[in-house]
């Protein structure tokens, strides 16, 4: 008998695009099933591109989660939607997300005309399908706008996992014959420092007012193994704020706030690394970093590649 014919590795990128708030980042942890990119229900909260790595036995995907497309108000936001315009480039497939619950607005239809010159297969992922009922997602679906810019268009739930499988089998066939671009046990290409300063912001989004989210960063100083406990990791991280008020709101009272973000961002963190971990926390004042090119190159939302 014949040898059996051994299957060709795929590998390939993938973009995941959509106004701010749709699931992008939630779907791509439910992808690589981990947290890699920060969930909030407040917008823009991605703000680098995140690369997510997928593999199984016959195929590696990297998938690139981009910051949500809007109209900048100041040069992080500016950073944000280049850094999602650059993404479309330099893939072999694009998902763009909307969310069922609301209806297809100038947001979507800004991404889409965006979309319109990529020559690259393109899926309209229809997100958070589980929250409505049938007649309602009927009606979404007659009323999306220019339905052939799309190769198909696919209802989804990143939280539950409805039809996500059945995405992987898509981006699967389409898919170029190529190397392993990262170890197998890998799942995102940033390194831990980036991640678990994500996992800080995670926690101060939840917990902190409207005008905190988009006035923070996150910068971790130090990540070390504790000198007296070998299982222990030490975390060193700056909380960097505006204004005099945010700091205030940050902290709390007597400490409160930021004892309650701190401990919630440990247990993600211990997640991560499968270790323990002691965190400290400091909060600084950076009046309009996010309009420094110097405070948003320092706290790492610029680089050479952008």
């Amino acid at each position: 008998m014949p040898e059996k014919e051994e299957q060709a590795f795929k590998s390939g990128f993938v973009a995941i695009v959509g106004r701010p708030n749709v699931g992008k980042s939630t779907l791509m942890n439910r992808i690589v099933g981990q947290k890699v990119a920060i969930m909030s229900d407040k917008a823009q909260t991605t703000r680098n591109k995140i690369q997510a790595v997928y593999t199984d036995d016959h195929m590696q995907i990297i998938f690139i989660d981009t910051p949500g497309i809007h109209k900048p108000k100041h040069e992080l936001g500016e950073f944000m939607v280049k850094s999602a315009y650059q993404a479309l480039g330099e893939v072999d497939a694009i998902l763009m997300l909307v969310n069922v619950e609301q209806k297809i607005g100038p947001g979507d239809r800004f991404v889409m005309d965006k979309l319109s010159g990529h020559q690259v297969p393109k899926f309209l992922l229809v997100n958070k399908i589980d929250k409505v009922s049938k007649q309602e997602m009927q009606e979404f679906m007659v009323d999306i706008p220019e339905p052939e810019l799309f190769d198909e268009i696919i209802p989804i739930s990143a939280v539950e996992g409805a039809n996500v499988d059945y995405l992987m089998e898509k981006l699967a066939q389409l898919m170029p014959e190529g190397p392993m671009y990262y170890p197998a046990d890998q799942i995102s290409d940033h390194p831990e420092y980036f991640i678990v300063s994500e996992l800080i912001r995670e926690q101060l989004l939840h917990h902190t007012r409207e005008e905190i989210p988009h006035s923070i960063a996150v910068v971790v100083e130090s990540m070390v193994p504790d000198p007296d406990q070998s299982h222990v990791i030490d975390v060193d991280a700056t909380i960097i704020v505006e204004r005099k008020s945010q700091k205030g709101i940050v902290i709390g009272k007597q400490g409160a706030m930021l004892k309650k973000i701190g401990s919630a961002a440990r247990l993600e963190i211990e997640k991560l690394l499968g270790s323990r971990v002691y965190l400290n926390l400091w909060v600084k004042i950076e009046k309009d970093w996010r309009d420094k090119g110097r405070a948003l190159s320092q706290f790492g939302y610029k680089a050479d590649n952008y």
